[in-house]
């Protein structure tokens, strides 16, 4: 039977939704309006993130993961908690990872990962885990998929986004969006239950964590908050019982920690975990080499307080993300629970008493598959990028970027361009100029953080704006570009607009990001804000103060300043040496009580410096000429204005 022309139209159009997970990674489309799971060769709709190379043979899924329990030199897992990271953030991880780093690996570089006989990077294992999908979804098909969207965490950093859509580029997939996994979430419970008002989702998987609260109306999904921690998961929950297992049978049984016994242990673990999300008790009953055996009986009260602080680290985050959204927990009407993680009992106290079910009589919703519901929405973002069907086509999403994208100004402080929870895609410009006289490049500093100085945030690109006309200070007008396009990836570019001379760069940061750096980044932005505004002021003051004595000296040199009378001049010098010796020390308001005074005793002399530029500028020409020598009138800064960012200050 010969297809018809709509359908062909469908076919050709078609794009998946994948869920790469830390654990387990996922593939699905929609069909008849409702979100499938595309089953691997196996049957089951779960691929397991392994991959294991042997010789020129590579697998990945279940086959790698008995590799890995055989072999573990010759297999990787959790390859997403490395993602768009440095050695320095895995350091503490790498003994119990059964692979090795390049040796000469360097802080600033993409890991390099030695898996049998080759060396792989983390977005080359995440490509072989993509291609698996790609091949399922292609022989449930009958024909080549090529395009797909993929989820990351939230929290996911420029260079994890970066690293994702390098992955599937590898794989050979055209990544459309990259969709946040809370957000993708919210698609699927929003198609399959057409509700409206505000959600919470609560996504704690096995390798990141995520909150975050949307508002459904009218099919527009709009997320107004999200926080959470991109290296908190279930895996930090085997971490912590691996340690104590491997403790208990390097000192009662005398073996010490070998590959083969960590990825056993390993593998006994996972295996009690998920047994005591439903029993009140599980065994280790473990066989070990030289015939011997680690036997040992765990509560769920017993397991409940070892896991206790990793569970923790999840209210911080939620909490914030309620106080973001300017919500009570009691007017969020529904929390979802997306990941593994979240089938244990404890987590789903936890999430009661954050949001306060119980006390409401609600309950938090686990109607799809935790291990699935990422991949069903992400289905449902990748029908509406392929045109959308009648179950979609009235359906939008609208993500936020997590934290605040500026620059490094003057004295080290930030200009914020986008504010944190703006929503994506997002652009946003603003305008500055140059604090030297004759300045010919600017050097931009791109931060992301909520602290009011550079150093305390977080470094995401340097680039240079060269061959800028020299002219005086504060002359220049250099505009700022931001833009974050949907996949939350910045792009920013820089253009100086009297000489037309322009820069940009696509962000791709370093990978030495710390897991505190991201995990306090909000928090400390509230911890040390008092201290962060006092330094800020004082700062800006001393910028401003410094402008000011700079021009005051130069104006010394001016026609105008023959016209004052010795009292005036006398004046001015006093309120001179005034603010010289304040800024010389650390009071904010002795120094702004100086540049008041130093401005209202020169207020007379600038306008006659300005009296005489402009005869000067009129003198023998036509309006428009003069027009250009002036400058925008209104937008020129006061000649003792503080007007500078060595890239730099606000004018």
């Amino acid at each position: 039977m010969r297809k018809g022309r709509k359908q062909l139209m469908a076919e050709q159009n078609r794009v998946v939704g994948i869920d790469l997970g830390t654990t387990n990674s996922l593939v699905a489309f929609l069909q008849n309006g409702k979100p499938v799971v595309i089953p691997g060769e196996d049957g089951s709709s779960l691929v397991p993130s392994v991959v294991a190379v042997t010789g020129a043979q590579t697998t990945v899924g279940n086959g790698a993961r008995t590799t890995l329990l055989q072999q573990p030199g010759n297999a990787v897992y959790s390859a997403k908690r490395l993602m768009g990271r440095g050695i320095d953030d895995v350091r503490d991880e790498l003994a119990l990872f059964p692979f090795k780093i390049d040796d000469d690996q360097k802080s600033d570089e993409v890991l390099r990962l030695h898996v049998g006989d080759q060396v792989l990077t983390p977005p080359q294992i995440s490509a072989l885990v993509l291609g698996q999908l790609k091949r399922n979804a292609e022989r449930y098909f009958g024909q080549p998929v090529t395009r797909a969207v993929i989820t990351v965490p939230a929290y996911f950093n420029d260079a994890q986004r970066q690293a994702t859509k390098d992955a599937g580029r590898i794989a050979g997939l055209d990544v459309l969006r990259l969709v946040n996994e809370p957000t993708a979430a919210a698609l699927a419970y929003g198609l399959d239950r057409e509700k409206e008002g505000t959600v919470a989702v609560y996504d704690f998987g096995g390798g990141t964590f995520d909150v975050s609260i949307l508002k459904l109306h009218d099919g527009i999904f709009e997320v107004i908050s999200t926080n959470g921690d991109t290296h908190l998961g279930g895996d930090d929950i085997d971490n912590l019982l691996m340690h104590i297992a491997l403790d208990e049978i390097a000192n009662e049984l005398g073996l010490q920690a070998t590959p083969e016994i960590v990825q056993a242990v390993r593998k006994a673990v996972i295996d009690v975990k998920i047994e005591l999300s439903s029993a009140d008790s599980a065994r280790f009953n473990l066989s070990l080499p030289d015939d011997k055996r680690y036997q040992r009986e765990i509560t769920r009260e017993q397991f409940e307080q070892l896991i206790a602080s990793v569970i923790a680290r999840t209210a911080a985050p939620a909490k914030q993300a309620i106080k973001d959204a300017d919500i009570a927990p009691e007017q969020i009407d529904e929390v979802v629970l997306v990941g593994g993680s979240t089938r244990i009992p404890a987590v789903r106290r936890l999430v009661d008493e954050i949001f306060g079910l119980s006390a409401r009589g609600k309950q938090a919703h686990t109607d799809l598959n935790p291990d699935e519901v990422v991949a069903l929405g992400a289905a449902v973002q990748a029908d509406i990028l392929a045109g959308g069907s009648e179950a979609t086509n009235e359906l939008l999403l609208l993500d936020v970027t997590p934290l605040s994208l500026g620059i490094e100004a003057l004295g080290g402080v930030v200009a914020k361009i986008i504010q944190r929870n703006s929503t994506i895609p997002a652009s946003a410009t603003e305008h500055f100029t140059t604090g030297v006289d004759g300045q010919t490049n600017v050097a931009i500093h791109v931060v992301q953080g909520e602290r009011e100085l550079a150093k305390d945030c977080r470094s995401l690109a340097r680039f240079d704006l060269k061959n800028i006309p020299p002219m005086t200070a504060g002359m220049p007008r250099i505009e700022v570009k931001f833009l974050i396009d949907a996949n939350g990836i910045l792009q920013v570019s820089a253009r100086e607009q009297r000489s037309g001379q322009a820069a940009e760069v696509e962000v791709k940061p370093s990978y030495g990001l710390t897991d505190a750096q991201v995990e306090d980044m909000i928090l400390a932005s509230f911890d040390y804000a008092e201290e962060d505004l006092t330094q800020r002021q004082l700062i800006e003051a001393k910028n401003e103060a410094n402008t000011i004595l700079e021009a005051v000296q130069k104006g010394e040199k001016h026609p105008a300043w023959q016209k004052r009378t010795g009292d005036e001049i006398e004046q001015i010098k006093a309120a001179v040496m005034e603010l010289d010796a304040s800024v010389k020390g650390n009071e904010y308001k002795l120094i702004r009580r100086g540049i008041d005074t130093l401005d209202k005793r020169t207020h007379r002399f600038a306008e006659l410096m300005m009296d005489t530029a402009v005869s000067s500028a009129l003198t023998g020409k036509t309006m428009d000429d003069a027009g250009d020598t002036l400058g925008e009138g209104p937008s020129a800064p006061h000649p003792f204005a503080p007007a500078q960012i060595d890239a730099t200050q606000k004018p």
